[in-house]
């Protein structure tokens, strides 16, 4: 890969890749290196995550610039936020900005088409005066990483809470923001025996047993802080929305695709990873019942879901 958009600093004094760590989130496995130590620093989110050495369907390389040049003008998304999205002849560009690293990015990560080989640059100029703030992998690069990987499979990142009953069941429940996914763990922890794999992304892909799907949980949690590096066989998902009575309704596959997919974290910046995504959930819809449960925020709500036979 190129690093013409940068210039790279030079140390010939050691190994380049002397420090590694491998993560796994979602049946993504991802290796960071470099020639630092603090290259391949996991933050704490990531920790839970770390898993021995292996192959990885991610490598990431990090290197060192002094600055870093502007960027190519084939923007593809802009986030309003901290990141841009750059296509490049090779692949694509990810910019990092914040206002007190100033106006350069203040690192970059350059990577193919299939998201497999990338390397992430890391503006020296930047971090001259916040030398403690270099964390190469601090959210939300680790998620943009695992959410276009999951392009390339088939799997997909929910905005849903994953709970796993003492027998092994896992019930997700799938909510816009506010829609109940933190207050839903906090009753069912407080009922039942159960392991929260995330209150706020799930990660839902083919099982190996043919016919089934598995969830994974996240490091991206919500209110509730719930996020384990567990997965589970998923037995159903259910819609969350506020409402009266607990009322449960079993969802036909084409409107479970709809409502999945509007819950989804799907790259919109190229047509064929929407047209995946829809693929994948019309097979989700078609293997796992999936509910729209309108509901109150009571003990009740718990005892419905689980006196429900699919």
């Amino acid at each position: 890969m190129g690093h013409a958009a940068g210039v790279l600093l030079a140390d010939m004094s050691g190994d380049p890749v002397a420090h590694r760590t491998r993560f796994s989130i979602g049946g993504v496995s991802v290796e960071v290196s470099g020639h630092r130590a603090g290259d391949a620093h996991l933050v704490p989110s990531l920790e839970p995550f770390r898993v021995a050495d292996g192959p990885s369907e991610i490598s990431i390389r990090v290197e060192w610039a002094r600055s870093l040049s502007a960027p190519p003008r084939t923007q593809r998304f802009d986030s309003g936020t901290t990141w841009r999205l750059f296509e490049t002849d090779r692949g694509f560009q990810f910019d990092f900005n914040a206002p007190v690293f100033g106006p350069q990015p203040y690192k970059r990560l350059l990577i193919d088409q299939s998201f497999c080989e990338a390397t992430l640059q890391m503006n020296e100029k930047a971090f001259v005066d916040f030398p403690c703030e270099s964390e190469p992998l601090e959210y939300p690069l680790d998620e943009l990483l695992i959410m276009h990987r999951l392009t390339q499979e088939k799997a997909i990142e929910l905005h849903g809470a994953g709970i796993v009953r003492a027998n092994g069941e896992g019930n997700l429940f799938v909510g816009h923001s506010g829609a109940g996914k933190s207050t839903t763990t906090r009753l069912w922890t407080s009922r039942q025996d159960v392991e929260i794999l995330s209150d706020d992304r799930i990660i839902v892909r083919r099982d190996t047993a043919p016919g089934k799907m598995r969830m994974y949980g996240t490091p991206w949690h919500g209110e509730a802080m719930f996020a384990l590096p567990g997965s589970s066989t998923l037995q159903r998902i259910v819609i969350l929305e506020h409402g009266h009575g607990n009322v449960l309704k079993r969802l036909p596959s084409g409107e479970a695709v709809a409502e999945l997919f509007a819950r989804s974290f799907v790259p919109f910046h190229r047509h064929e990873y929407v047209a995946a995504a829809l693929q994948f959930l019309q097979e989700v819809a078609d293997t796992i019942p999936v509910y729209r449960y309108s509901f109150e925020p009571d003990q009740r709500a718990v005892d419905v879901v689980l006196q429900l036979h699919d």
